[in-house]
């Protein structure tokens, strides 16, 4: 499918599709792992991976069984996680080079199943924070991830039209959401061999067709 000319806006993700922030993440949910005794491979990254974090945990206490305990892991998981992103994020390969294609010509915003101070601490120590007029974060939502409602509230908050828009995503969860949420899909999934659907599917940000997508597409 050929990529729209003419958008609303263009709503991100922010785990693992704009910033390696999932390198962050899955080190401190691998020592969080091990702290209980257990393993932390393939499997269960995909019981956390673009889940909010109160889903993530729960699935996790269920994974050690301590079903309940999800509150009390989340706040464990996230000290963890605050400290590793405090070190360093990394930009995605291709993120900031798309983010500058686009010039600030089209209204751009994140939508992210992370907490609020998660995507700020994310955003801010990656310098990503002046790319966006917006953002919307998983605690300011009744239903984050796979439900439509960040991708809902980021583009009401933009003043655009989902079904006119774009959404860019790496997991699972995220393609569901973006897909409710009625707009035009772009795929980019961050664990290798992930079969991901969307309306368009490729492998980096660096693709050199989003790349010219992005120098060239306008504002409905």
């Amino acid at each position: 499918m050929d990529l729209p000319r003419r958008v609303s806006a263009i709503v991100f993700d922010c785990d693992g599709l704009l910033l390696d922030t999932e390198t962050c993440w899955s080190r401190a949910e691998a020592a969080l792992f091990a702290d209980h005794g257990f393993e932390f491979g393939p499997a269960e990254k995909d019981l956390l991976i673009g889940r909010s974090v109160p889903a993530a945990c729960a699935n996790m206490a269920r994974h050690f069984s301590r079903p309940g305990d999800g509150p009390a892991l989340a706040a464990d998981l996230l000290a963890r996680v605050e400290a590793e992103l405090a070190r360093d994020v990394d930009p995605m390969p291709g993120a900031r080079g798309l983010l500058d294609a686009l010039g600030g010509r089209v209204p751009i915003a994140v939508a992210t199943n992370s907490p609020r101070a998660m995507l700020t601490a994310a955003l801010r120590s990656s310098g990503f924070d002046r790319y966006f007029e917006t953002s919307v974060a998983a605690d300011e939502v009744d239903h984050p991830k796979p439900h439509p409602e960040l991708y809902l509230a980021a583009f009401a908050k933009l003043g655009a039209d989902p079904t006119d828009g774009v959404a860019l995503e790496d997991s699972a969860t995220g393609v569901t959401a973006a897909k409710a949420a009625g707009t035009f899909l772009i795929t980019v999934p961050s664990q290798p061999g992930k079969n991901l659907s969307g309306d368009l599917v490729t492998t980096s940000l660096a693709d050199p067709l989003l790349v010219a997508w992005a120098t060239n597409v306008a504002v409905t």
